[in-house]
Parts: structure tokens; sequence; C-alpha cells
């Protein structure tokens, strides 16, 4: 969430930078909630002082054995319309809220222009795609041909947009997952979390999925309790970990890492990418995340980044990480990279990972703050990214290391992880 007084000091201003990322501030209606909001404050603070007024000039005349009814008939005149003002500016307070919560973040300065993903920037191509002696297939055929990737068992257990692995093929699912949690804790410094995968109204509202993108989350009734929500990445609860916290300075940054499911249901994505694994309504990603102080958050932005690309590194696979227009990037990002694989199945690059800083957007949100050098609370500043998503991983496995007779080649860094196994044949 923004901050408020960035629309007092300068509404037109905010208003033009949240045009860039084709939002369009309603100037007009923050105007009106905010003087409403100014009157009753003013009046209540008239009253406030009316009411001290009162009670010393009753003091006074009781001292002096006077008649104090009116002045007890005025005083309490003046606490019921005080009372009725509270409520008042409560419910403002509330529509300020609610108001605020639709605002999206404001893009940082280095940000390119640009309305949509046509205007993304690449800031650096690693690899040489592999020159194929064959046509090479994509990940739905080279898995039907393993007989090892079942969409029909899927649909039939749960519906469209699922996916189920049976086994070498299920087994290098788990062994991507495992390689990437090594390497992020073992030589990137996170610590390993495990979280809840349903999670509370609080939490996603505080990562900024709520109220904006309730359509996109599976929500699960309690009953008189509300809901819960399957949670779309563990950015959720692992970034709701400082929820209502004040960190101190010497812990930051927080670093974590997080292999979960994750479940979307992609509403508003209806025949785009139908075919295979690539927006599935469950899939799994390691997340990490880190908490970090202000100063630091944009060198942070750029370790994490380069965190989620050692994973495509060590594997050997082509990508690209572009920088992400004003017009591209998601609701809570101050900044985004997204990384993107070579899917040659596709003859294309593909998202396999977005890295954002949100600056204090969810942090205000959440309330998650720090001590300062001067032990002053302030916000940290909060970022995110996959490192990677698994399923994503997978498939760009094997389409780059598909072989001519069906079978997949196990890349080097995940051969200990299958047991020493160098190939997944056809025959398996």
């Amino acid at each position: 969430m923004l901050d408020p007084q960035l629309l007092r000091n300068d509404v037109d201003t905010t208003a033009r930078l949240l045009a860039a990322r084709s939002f369009s501030l309603d100037v007009a209606a923050f105007r009106t909630i905010e003087e409403e909001r100014k009157a009753v404050q003013i009046r209540t603070q008239e009253l406030q002082a009316a009411r001290n007024q009162f009670a010393k000039r009753i003091g006074q005349a009781k001292s002096k054995g006077e008649d104090v009814a009116g002045l007890m008939t005025e005083s309490s005149r003046a606490n019921e319309e005080l009372l009725g003002l509270e409520r008042r500016l409560e419910a403002i307070q509330q529509r300020l809220q609610d108001f605020m919560l639709a605002v999206p973040n404001i893009p940082h300065e280095s940000v390119p222009a640009g309305k949509s993903l046509e205007d993304n920037v690449e800031a650096r191509k690693i690899g040489v795609p592999r020159a194929f002696g064959f046509a090479p297939k994509d990940h739905v055929d080279v898995g039907a041909r393993l007989g090892l990737l079942d969409f029909d068992a899927a649909t039939k257990i749960a519906g469209a947009r699922f996916a189920l692995m049976k086994g070498p093929l299920a087994r290098l699912h788990r062994a991507l997952a495992q390689f990437m949690l090594d390497v992020h804790t073992q030589e990137h410094g996170y610590t390993e979390v495990y979280v809840p995968y349903l999670v509370n109204a609080k939490s996603m509202q505080g990562t900024g999925q709520l109220p904006k993108f309730e359509a996109d989350l599976f929500a699960v009734p309690r009953g008189e309790e509300g809901k819960f929500y399957l949670i779309p990445t563990a950015e959720v609860p692992v970034t709701n970990i400082v929820r209502d916290e004040i960190v101190p300075l010497e812990s930051l940054p927080l670093k974590f890492v997080c292999h979960s499911p994750c479940f979307r249901s992609e509403a508003g994505s209806y025949g785009k990418d139908t075919r295979g694994m690539i927006r599935n309504h469950q899939f799994d990603k390691v997340e990490l995340v880190q908490v970090v102080n202000p100063k630091d958050s944009y060198d942070a932005l750029e370790q994490l980044t380069g965190h989620a690309e050692q994973i495509l590194k060590r594997l050997e696979l082509p990508y690209r990480v572009m920088t992400l227009c004003t017009g591209d990037m998601g609701f809570a990002a101050a900044k985004t990279y997204d990384i993107e694989v070579w899917l040659p199945g596709q003859n294309a690059y593909r998202e396999i990972s977005s890295c954002s800083n949100f600056e204090a957007f969810q942090a205000r949100r959440m309330q998650a703050r720090y001590r300062n050098e001067k032990s002053k609370p302030e916000l940290v500043h909060t970022l995110n990214g996959s490192g990677l998503a698994v399923g994503r991983t997978l498939i760009a496995v094997m389409e780059n290391y598909q072989r001519a007779d069906g079978g997949i080649d196990i890349p080097r860094a995940l051969r200990a992880y299958m047991g020493g196994r160098e190939v997944i044949e056809p025959s398996s």
C-alpha cells in the first residue's frame, strides 16, 4: 500500500506516476474523502477542546457552589456529537483504507516506460540454444512418448489444467526442487522454512493478493470463521512471517527459501497456455524472500535475481533476463526482472522466475518494521522471486535435454539427486 501522505502532499504527481503503469487514479474520489476527513477531524478537535473547557468550568462552578445543570447539559450535548464524529471518522478511515488498497505501487525511476510485454527491455542473455539434429518436441510429446506424463489421468482425478507424473520423471521433478533448496541454503545463505499452504485473508491482503485478485485464488470456506485461501505462491506465508513484527536492525537482512505447491485459478487466462504444464492450477515453486533495510533493497534485488539465475547456469539452460516496463509489472512491485528460459519445443523464451522489489508497499500493509540506528521503528523493504518454478524448470530440462530416441539426458548437476542416473530411457 502506498503512503497516503504521497497523495496528500502531491496527488497530481502521484497520479502521473501511476498512469505510467496504466492505472487511472481517481483523484476526485481521493480529494472528496480527504476533505471530509479533514472537516471531521477539525470539528473533533474543536469538541475535544470544548469538552476539556467544560470539565474545567464545571469544576470551578462546583467549588463555588454554583448551579452546574446548564453546563452539564452543554457538556453532554458536546460529548454526544463527539461520539458521532468518532464513528464517522472511523468510517471515513475505512473508506480511505479501501481506496488505498486498490492503488498499485509506484514504479522505480529505473523502470523502463511501456504499456505491455513488448516494451520490456532485455538486460542480458546467457547461453546459446542447442542446435538439434532433429525436430525438437515440446514437453507434452516428450512426456507422452516416455509414458511418464499423463494429463488424461489428471483430468479424470481433478479436471483440466492438472498434470500427473510417474516414475523417473516424478523423481526428476523432486530432484529439481531438492537441488534448488540445497544451492540456496548452502551457498546463498537462505534459511529454509516450511509454511502453511492455507492462509487467512489478512495474509493475502498483506502481500497484495486481496482485495484486487480474489478471483485468481482458491478459497476454502470455514463456516462462521470465514475463509482460508490456498496459497498462490509461498511468497504469501513466508513474507507474512514479519507481519506486525519489529525486526532488530542487526537481524537484517532476513533471507528465506521455501518449496511449496502453489494453487491458482487462472481466472481470465482461459484459452491461454492450455497445452501441457505451462499454466496449471497446481504447480511447485522454490520461492526466495528477503526482508531488508530500505537502503539495501535494490542491491538485494540484483543479488536475489542472481541467485535464481545460478540454478539455470548450473543446469546449463539458456535464458535471458528482462526488465519489465511500467505497464507489465505486477500490482505490488516497484521493479521486476523476469527470467525467461529457452524452450526449444516452443521456439521461444518463457518466464521461469519473476524477481521483484516491493519497497515498503507490502510492509505498510503488514506493518512489518525494523528499528533504525536511532531505535525508531520504520517500515522494512520486501523482495521475492522464484528460485525457480519447479514445473517450468522440468519442462525446460525435458525440452532442452531431449534425445532423438525419445529419452531425456539428465543434467550433470542433477545426476547425484537421481541416484547417478544419466538418462531417462524411452523404455522406462
